[in-house]
C-alpha cells in the first residue's frame, strides 16, 4: 500500500469534484477547492474521520468494499478505480463484460435525482447506489452480501422484503421476480451467479420452484406499482427505467402524478431520507 500516493490521489480527485457534480449547492461561503472531506465521506458512506485519515496518509489499508464505495463516491472512471485499488495494495477488479462499477455519467444523473426515489441496479437485481429517498423507502439495499444482494432472491427467502408492497400485490410481484431471474439465467447461463441463485431458490423456496416450473417469460416491467411505507402510507407510482447497455445496469426512477396524494407522500419520503442520512442511519 502506497499511503502517500493514495492520499494524493484521493485529495486531487476530491478537489476536482464540484458541488454541482454531485447534486449539492455551492453556497456563498465555500472556500474549499472542490468538495469538503465531510461531503465526500457522506458520498462514500463512511465516517469523515476515516476518510480524512486516508487523505492524510495515516489511515489503515481500506478493504475492497471500502475502495469500491470510494470509487463510486468520487465518481471515478474504470481506469481511475483500478488505479485506486492498486495504490491501496489490492489487485484491480477483473473487468467483466458487465461491471458493478457505476459509470460517472450514471452517477451524475442519480445525483440530480436526490429528492426522488431512484437507484442503480444490476441485471440480477443488485442495488449499487441509491438516493436518500430510495433508501427511506426500500432501506439500505447496498448493505447485503452474497445472494441476498439480489432483490429477487430476498423476495423468496426473506418475508420482510415484501413489506414495501401491499399484500394484495404479492402474487403479481412473485411472478415478475421469477421471470426476471429466468431472463438473467438464460442470458448468463447455469454456471453463472444467476445459475447459483436459481439452484439455491429451488431448494429454499417452494413458491419459486412452482413458478419456475411454469417457465413464464417476460421482457418488460410493470410501469405502474403500489408501494407502501410505515410513515407515509400507500403510494401509486410510475416506474421509469434508464438502461446502460455497456455496464448492464438500470437506473430505476419512481415518480407520481403532481397534485395527487401519492406525489405528496413521495415528497415526504425525500424529507425522511435526508433526515436519516443526517442522523447517520
Amino acid at each position: 500500500m502506497d499511503r502517500a500516493q493514495l492520499a494524493d490521489f484521493l485529495r486531487r480527485r476530491r478537489e476536482a469534484l464540484q458541488p454541482e457534480d454531485v447534486g449539492l449547492r455551492r453556497g456563498s461561503r465555500r472556500r474549499t477547492a472542490g468538495l469538503r472531506r465531510e461531503e465526500v465521506a457522506v458520498l462514500c458512506d463512511m465516517s469523515t474521520d476515516y476518510y480524512s485519515r486516508l487523505e492524510q496518509a495515516r489511515g489503515p489499508q481500506p478493504s475492497e468494499q471500502m475502495l469500491a464505495a470510494m470509487a463510486r463516491g468520487l465518481r471515478l472512471t474504470l481506469d481511475e478505480r483500478d488505479h485506486l485499488f492498486r495504490l491501496a495494495g489490492h489487485t484491480a477488479p477483473v473487468r467483466a463484460l458487465r461491471s458493478e462499477h457505476v459509470s460517472p455519467g450514471l452517477m451524475r444523473i442519480l445525483d440530480r435525482l436526490a429528492d426522488t426515489p431512484a437507484q442503480v441496479m444490476t441485471e440480477l437485481g443488485e442495488t449499487l447506489a441509491q438516493t436518500p429517498a430510495a433508501r427511506a423507502l426500500f432501506g439500505d439495499e447496498t448493505r447485503f452480501e452474497g445472494p441476498m444482494r439480489s432483490v429477487g432472491y430476498r423476495w423468496f427467502v426473506d418475508p420482510s422484503a415484501r413489506n414495501v408492497y401491499p399484500a394484495d400485490d404479492h402474487p403479481m410481484h412473485s411472478r415478475a421476480f421469477a421471470a426476471d431471474i429466468r431472463t438473467a439465467y438464460a442470458k448468463f447461463g447455469a454456471r453463472s451467479r444467476a445459475g447459483t441463485m436459481v439452484e439455491a431458490l429451488l431448494r429454499e423456496s417452494p413458491e419459486f420452484a412452482e413458478l419456475w416450473a411454469e417457465h413464464e417469460v417476460r421482457s418488460t416491467h410493470a410501469r405502474e406499482k403500489r408501494l407502501q411505507h410505515p410513515e407515509v402510507g400507500v403510494m401509486d407510482v410510475e416506474c421509469q427505467f434508464l438502461i446502460d447497455p455497456e455496464q448492464g445496469q438500470t437506473l430505476l426512477v419512481l415518480t407520481a402524478t403532481p397534485g395527487t396524494v401519492s406525489y405528496e407522500r413521495l415528497q415526504l419520503l425525500s424529507v425522511i431520507g435526508t433526515q436519516e442520512i443526517a442522523a447517520g442511519r
